[in-house]
Parts: structure tokens; C-alpha cells; sequence
């Protein structure tokens, strides 16, 4: 690759960006990574970490309320915005500095610009330059999804803007029901802010299994979350220091912030991708083979630019593979089939594999195995939020295929038990493994009573013993 200026050009420093550097410049590549915004990414910057902070302070509320029957009691105790933006921002920082520090360390080069690919192996910078590459790796994410085309769009803001607002809503509406809606309306109710969340359809986190779905709503209403189902958003108005929000029945409601979360875009427009014949998908997203690679052999492309699944984990692995396979001389695939998710709303969910709606879809045979119950901690705390819990076990070799989780510690557990799917692990290996008690997740290897929507006769009672 002499006859190139460097043997990777990446654009995007995101996660998926940032590991595909490190890894390629470890095993002798010369590698520049061009980032026009900040190093981090949309997780690092402006996504899953500074989300999840936010979503600490929420908690604090509910561990404030419960504390009283554990004979606490916290007084004057009050929550100030501006002190959580600033430590917010402070982390933030800090992080991105480790960020590039370390591709300082393995030797890349950090390019502060926007970079435009102009033909299949140079890259053209924002001050003109162009750079050619033996390989390009496009990392650039996406970003947030406006969608609504209504008068007063404008007005709204997104999980982008989110992080940076001065003051916190009194009132914020958020239209949608992903995961990003609900982990904000979540959090914001936590905060003391008044949340209204508006959702055309009648049922919350697509594509997840139809129990959680089911369930999610009541929960989050529990702790100040209002729902308008079968509702959109027709209009945004500003009115003095609020804003004027029309629903498509008529009703208005009055707020100091719209947040709208639709669904995101893949950052491809305007890089250039075109001009070299990229393929790209009806959304814009980058299509690839399992390595990565695109209809260009030197161009590849890894993260949510591709649209295939879009968590930081799932680039980081992406990038990886990418590197270890175009530098290392050690080829190896991503493996998509089980891939751990929480989503941080209060209660919060976790799960990983099948949907009993996807493994159904199969023709599978299943036995289903669930619980729902009171936690340990709610019996003194006084807490009316209750643990749900479903096992989805292919009934021809009895492996765990799938696990549904809402309650406290859910993202922990469903993260150790993702290593014991990974494995292969059956029910038996479930039930032969001892249970520690007491806990919430002991029931995850004490479920014995498959449920009647099992494709097998149900062996004993059709509830499952609580936790309690």
C-alpha cells in the first residue's frame, strides 16, 4: 500500500470509528480518522452516556421516596438542573479526551474536519486536501429524525438539543415511543418535570416481545408518565415563553418543551458517496456485506451509518472485525442472533434473543416460562411497581432462546445471562445452577411451572412461586 498516503481513512470518530482505528494502526497500519464534530460519537457526546447519567439523577427521586420506609428520613432534598448539565458536560469532556488519548497512543491521526470521499481510494478534507487511502471505512452514525412535516417543526428538539437545554421543562410532550422517547420520559418525570408522551399507535417499543409492550405503559404511568395513544402531533406554535401543542383531535396542550423522537437517519448525505457508486438503501443507510464491505471493494462502513443494528456495543464489534480482518489476518463475522438491550426507563427493561412473536414466526415449538412479582424491596418501601419475567425455551433441545425482563437491575441481569445464551445454555442448565437469594434474579434459575401458552401441557400450577 506504499503508493497511498495512509492504509486507512476513517470518517466518523465514533465508537464504531474509533475501535476500527485503534485496531488497524495496532497491527502496523497507517491510519488518519477525520471527525468534524467532537471525538465520542453520538454514545460518548450526545447518547448512551450522557443519557444514562441523566437517568442516575432520576432514580434519586424514587430511592428519596422509598428510603422513608426503611426509617430515612430525607428532607429538603431538591434537584437543580444547571448542577447536573455542568458535572454532565465536565464527564463529557473528560471522556473525550480519553478518547484521544488514546488513538494518540496506537498512532492515528486525528483529523478536525469534515471529509468527503471523491473517488474510490481518496478522501477530499474540508480545507481541501485530499488524502488517498489502500482502504476507507465510512463511521459516521446517524443523527435524529425531525419526521413530523407540521407547521412549528422547527420548534421542537431532539435528544440532541436535550443535553444542553438551560433550564428543565416544567412540561415536556414527547412524541414517540422508541426507546429514546420513553427513556427521556422516564427520566424528565423523575426529575419532577410533568411528561406527556403522544403515540399514534396503541402500544409502546415496537418489535420488543408483546408483554413488555403490555405491560411498559401502566408501569411508567405509575411514576407520572401521561400517555395520548392513538394521537399525533398536528402543529407546534410558540406563545410567549411556551409553546402551543395541537393534537390531531383538536386538544392543545401547553408546553415549554416538544421533543420529538421518531426514529433516526443515517449520516450519508453529503459524503460523497454517490459520486463513487456506493449502493445505499431507501433510508440512505450504507449496505454492506457481513464484513463490512461495500459494492466498492476499498470502501467499507460499520455502526448505525448501515442501519442494521444500531447500538454502540453492535459498532464497536463491527469495527473490530473490520480491522482484524482487512489488518490482521484474523477474519471473523459479527454475530447478530443474541444481542443484550436495556432501555432505561423507570422501571427499567432488559432483554435478549427472540420475541415469542419472532420465535413463534419460526414454527418453533416453545415452552414459556414467567413470573410476576413483588420485589423484596417493595414490601417496605411501598413501591406499587412489581418484576416481570419470561423465559422462551425451544422445546426440541430445550435451549433458552429469549429473556424478557422489567424491573430494577434488569440490564445487569440480562447482560450475565446474554453469556449463558451465547453458549448454548438450556433450561436444564438454568435449573441445575444455584440460585442467590435473596435477589430478584434467583427466579431466573427457580422457574419451574411452564405457563398454558407453552406448546407443551403445563407440568404443574400455572403461576410461578414470587420472589417473596
Amino acid at each position: 500500500m506504499d503508493k497511498f498516503d495512509v492504509d486507512l481513512f476513517v470518517i466518523g470518530a465514533g465508537s464504531g470509528g474509533v475501535r476500527a482505528a485503534r485496531i488497524a494502526a495496532g497491527y502496523g497500519a497507517k491510519v488518519k480518522i477525520a471527525e468534524e464534530y467532537r471525538v465520542g460519537g453520538t454514545c460518548v457526546i450526545r447518547g448512551c452516556v450522557p443519557k444514562k447519567l441523566f437517568v442516575y439523577a432520576a432514580r434519586f427521586a424514587h430511592e428519596f421516596e422509598d428510603a422513608a420506609g426503611f426509617g430515612w428520613s430525607v428532607e429538603g432534598a431538591r434537584f437543580d438542573w444547571p448542577t447536573l448539565i455542568a458535572n454532565k458536560d465536565k464527564e463529557i469532556a473528560r471522556l473525550e479526551g480519553a478518547y484521544k488519548a488514546n488513538l494518540d497512543r496506537a498512532g492515528v491521526e486525528i483529523v478536525p474536519q469534515r471529509a468527503v470521499i471523491e473517488e474510490p481510494h481518496v478522501v477530499r478534507l474540508a480545507d481541501g486536501t485530499r488524502v488517498s487511502a489502500g482502504k476507507i471505512l465510512v463511521a459516521t452514525g446517524g443523527h435524529p429524525n425531525l419526521g413530523l412535516d407540521i407547521p412549528g417543526r422547527e420548534l421542537g428538539i431532539t435528544s440532541n438539543e436535550v443535553f444542553h437545554l438551560e433550564r428543565q421543562p416544567g412540561h415536556i410532550v414527547i412524541q414517540g415511543a422508541g426507546y429514546i422517547a420513553l427513556e427521556f420520559a422516564s427520566l424528565f418525570a423523575g426529575l419532577g418535570s410533568k411528561v406527556t408522551v403522544v403515540h399514534r399507535g396503541d402500544k409502546l417499543l415496537r418489535g420488543f416481545d408483546e408483554e413488555i409492550r403490555q405491560r411498559i405503559a401502566g408501569e411508567m404511568a405509575q411514576h407520572g408518565v401521561a400517555f395520548e395513544f392513538g394521537m399525533s402531533i398536528d402543529s407546534i406554535h410558540a406563545e410567549g415563553g411556551a409553546k402551543r401543542v395541537r393534537l390531531n383531535d383538536g386538544r392543545d396542550l401547553m408546553a415549554d418543551e416538544v421533543m420529538l423522537a421518531i426514529g433516526r437517519t443515517p449520516n450519508t448525505v453529503g459524503l460523497g458517496l454517490d459520486t463513487v457508486g456506493v449502493h445505499l438503501t431507501e433510508n440512505g443507510a450504507i449496505t454492506t456485506d457481513n464484513t463490512g464491505r461495500t459494492n466498492i471493494p476499498s470502501i467499507y462502513a460499520v455502526g448505525d451509518v448501515t442501519d442494521r443494528v444500531n447500538l454502540t456495543p453492535v459498532a464497536i464489534r463491527e469495527g473490530h472485525a473490520f480491522a482484524d480482518t482487512v489488518f490482521g489476518g484474523s477474519p471473523w463475522t459479527v454475530n447478530y442472533d443474541v444481542i443484550p438491550t436495556a432501555v432505561f426507563t423507570e422501571p427499567e427493561i432488559g432483554t435478549v434473543g427472540y420475541t415469542e412473536e419472532q420465535a413463534r414466526a419460526q414454527g418453533r415449538r416453545l415452552d414459556i416460562y414467567k413470573t410476576d412479582f413483588r420485589p423484596l424491596k417493595a414490601t417496605l418501601s411501598g413501591s406499587t411497581s412489581r418484576t416481570f419475567m419470561k423465559l422462551i425455551v425451544d422445546h426440541a433441545g430445550d435451549k433458552v432462546i429469549g429473556m424478557h425482563l422489567i424491573g430494577e437491575g434488569s440490564g445487569e441481569m440480562v447482560q450475565m445471562a446474554a453469556i449463558a445464551m451465547n453458549m448454548g445454555a438450556t433450561k436444564a442448565d438454568f435449573d441445575r445452577t444455584m440460585a442467590l437469594h435473596p435477589s430478584s434474579a434467583e427466579e431466573l434459575v427457580t422457574l419451574r411451572s411452564k405457563h398454558p401458552t407453552s406448546d407443551t401441557i403445563p407440568e404443574v400450577s400455572t403461576e410461578a412461586t414470587p420472589a417473596i
